[in-house]
C-alpha cells in the first residue's frame, strides 16, 4: 500500500511521513518545487542517505495534470498541501483560492481519474469562527473569519461533494491547533519559545483573550492514520482535539514557567487581527473521534499539553533563530 502526501514538505505533513514510515507503508512525498533543491522537513526526514520505502517527488497541487501522474499507483491521498497564515491571506486572498480550493479540486479529480482513491481531506478548526457553542462539534455552523478561513471551508465542501456526487471515498480530518517541533516560527508557540530564548523579558503578542484547544502534532499524525482506517469515517467529517482549551495569554505564561523564566506579556496592536476577524474560543467536541476512530487524547499514548511543550522548547532551543524572525507572529 503506497500513501501520497501532498505538503509532505510542512510541518504535520513531514510528522505524518514519518508515523507512516513507521506502519511499515511505502510513501510518495510531494514537495513543493524549489529551484535550489531543497525539500522542506524532508530533508530532515530523509536524513543524508534517504530512507527505506520513501519516496520524494517535487511538483504543485495547482497543477492538475502532473498531479494525476504523480498519484498513479497510490492507493490513498492524504491531502495536507496548502497555503496557511491568516495575516497573509488578507493581503492576497486570491493566491489561497488557487492553492487551497482549485488545489484541492486537483486532488480530488486525480482520485477519481484513477479509479476512486481514498482522500484524506485535511481541514482546519477556523472554518468554525468562535465558537457559537463550546464543545465544537461538527454540526457547528460554518464561519469563516478570514480568507484563509473561507477557502479551508471551500476546499472542504469540495471534498464531501465529490463523495455525494461521485461516491469519492473521502474523509475530512478537522485539526484543531497542532504544535510541536518543525512548526513555522510565526505560529503563537515558536514565537513566545523564539521570543524567551531570544532573550526576552517582555513578550510582544497579538490578542491575550482568545482560547486554543491544542494538540501535539504526533497525535495529529495518528489521527489521520485512524481515519484512513476506520471504513465507518468515509463521508464524514471528524474533528481532532482533546477537548480542553487555554487562553492565549495563559499559554504564554504556561510557557514562560517551563522555560524558567518571568516576563510581563505585552498586547501588540501591530500583531491585532481585524476585530471581526478574530475567533475568540476554539474548543474541539470529540465524541464523534472517539465513536468513529477509537480517539482517545488522553491515554493511548497521546501527550498532555505540558509534555508537548517541553519537547517543542527542547526541539527548538536546538535550532536557535534569527531575532529578527523569532519576532513574526501568525497565530
Amino acid at each position: 500500500m503506497t500513501a501520497f502526501v501532498t505538503g509532505a514538505d510542512g510541518f504535520i505533513g513531514s510528522h505524518l511521513v514519518e508515523a507512516l514510515l513507521a506502519e511499515g507503508r511505502a510513501v510518495r512525498a510531494l514537495a513543493l518545487y524549489d529551484p535550489r533543491g531543497g525539500r522542506g522537513w524532508l530533508d530532515e526526514v530523509a536524513g543524508e542517505t534517504g530512507r527505506e520505502g520513501l519516496e520524494i517527488v517535487q511538483g504543485d497541487v495547482r497543477d492538475g495534470p502532473q498531479l494525476t501522474r504523480l498519484v498513479e499507483g497510490c492507493d490513498t491521498v492524504f491531502h495536507l498541501a496548502a497555503l496557511i497564515g491568516i495575516p497573509y491571506s488578507y493581503e492576497a486572498p486570491a493566491s489561497y483560492i488557487a492553492t487551497n480550493v482549485e488545489g484541492t479540486l486537483n486532488v480530488l479529480e486525480a482520485a477519481r481519474t484513477l479509479g476512486g482513491l481514498k482522500v484524506i481531506q485535511t481541514s482546519t478548526s477556523e472554518v468554525y469562527g468562535t465558537a457559537q457553542r463550546v464543545p465544537i462539534d461538527e454540526a457547528h455552523p460554518l464561519n469563516a473569519q478570514s480568507p484563509y478561513a473561507a477557502s479551508k471551508t471551500a476546499a472542504d465542501q469540495l471534498a464531501l461533494s465529490y463523495h455525494r456526487s461521485f461516491g469519492l471515498p473521502v474523509v475530512v480530518v478537522r485539526p484543531f491547533n497542532t504544535f510541536g517541533p518543525r512548526q513555522s516560527r510565526r505560529a503563537i508557540i515558536p514565537t513566545v519559545i523564539g521570543q524567551l530564548a531570544g532573550g526576552a523579558r517582555q513578550l510582544r503578542l497579538g490578542n491575550l483573550h482568545p482560547t486554543r484547544d491544542l494538540l501535539y502534532v504526533t497525535d495529529t499524525a495518528r489521527g489521520f492514520l485512524l481515519a484512513e482506517q476506520a471504513e465507518a469515517a468515509i463521508g464524514e467529517t471528524i474533528n481532532l482535539g482533546t477537548g480542553r482549551e487555554i487562553a492565549i495569554g495563559d499559554l504564554a505564561r504556561l510557557i514562560a514557567s517551563l522555560m524558567g523564566v518571568e516576563a510581563e506579556i505585552v498586547e501588540d496592536e501591530a500583531r491585532l487581527r481585524p476585530a471581526a476577524s478574530e475567533v475568540e474560543r476554539l474548543c474541539a467536541g470529540i465524541d464523534k473521534a472517539r465513536r468513529l476512530l477509537g480517539w482517545q487524547p488522553g491515554g493511548d499514548g497521546a501527550t498532555s499539553l505540558e509534555e508537548g511543550l517541553r519537547r517543542t522548547i527542547d526541539w527548538f532551543a536546538g535550532r536557535p533563530a534569527p531575532a529578527a524572525r523569532a519576532l513574526e507572529y501568525v497565530r
